[in-house]
């Protein structure tokens, strides 16, 4: 799968969708696949492609740390300098959300503190041009049960007032950059036996060199994605 075509995979499924939000827990991977949709939308050439870094809940691999690397690629990437004691949000999101001009990523803070600070913003995420995914690390010592998941998954859906019903599920089984082809297997098997009867799941993500390994493998569609939030020497 090319660059272009990891937007092409989002926009099947959310056909009508200019706006992209990521929700969930920290450390599932959320904002690897923000950057890396938003990349692919650039690559395109479609739309102007406006990111949003929304994380105020960790100082480390935010998305904010790559602004520089997006902006050189034709992204536009919004976030707000702020003091731990006194985070503030970037301007522009309602503006944007509601320009079909326009594609726009949100990267929104882990679990429902973070989830918070879309709030005010629902009556257009839970428009059909407004794509909200859920990403969930089976691997994620947090993400190991249902009753674990659940759990966070209502609190997100409380805070940020987004309906359950057209929530899209992503699976991200990474173990790092040493994650292997049968790590995605087994992770994607697991999230899916616990899920599965509750929601269905719509992508998987895997780095991109296993994408040959995996092909034909997996019911659900196989994404592939380039690390850009790990340390310097590990980055792709």
């Amino acid at each position: 799968m090319s660059e272009q075509s990891l937007s092409a995979a989002f926009r099947h499924i959310s056909p009508g969708a200019h706006n992209f939000v990521f929700l969930g827990e920290a450390g599932g991977g959320k904002s690897e696949v923000a950057l890396n949709l938003a990349l692919s939308f650039a690559a395109s050439g479609e739309k102007e492609v406006h990111f949003f870094d929304l994380d105020m809940t960790k100082p480390l691999f935010r998305s904010r740390d790559r602004a520089d690397f997006l902006a050189a690629r034709g992204v536009t990437v919004h976030f707000e300098e702020q003091f731990y004691d006194a985070p503030t949000l970037a301007g522009g999101v309602n503006r944007l959300l509601r320009d079909e001009g326009c594609i726009t990523v949100l990267d929104v803070g882990g679990d429902y503190i973070g989830a918070r600070s879309i709030g005010g913003y629902a009556p257009l995420l839970n428009r059909a041009e407004t794509a909200v995914w859920y990403v969930i690390n089976p691997y994620r010592p947090w993400s190991m049960d249902i009753e674990h998941i659940d759990k966070v998954l209502g609190q997100v859906l409380g805070v940020s007032h987004v309906r359950l019903e057209p929530l899209r599920i992503l699976s991200n089984p990474n173990l790092g950059p040493e994650t292997t082809a049968e790590d995605v297997l087994e992770g994607a098997a697991q999230l899916a036996r616990m899920i599965g009867p509750y929601k269905s799941i719509d992508l998987v993500t895997a780095r991109a060199e296993l994408a040959a390994a995996l092909e034909g493998k997996l019911s659900t569609p196989v994404c592939p994605i380039s690390l850009l939030l790990t340390y310097e020497w590990l980055r792709e």
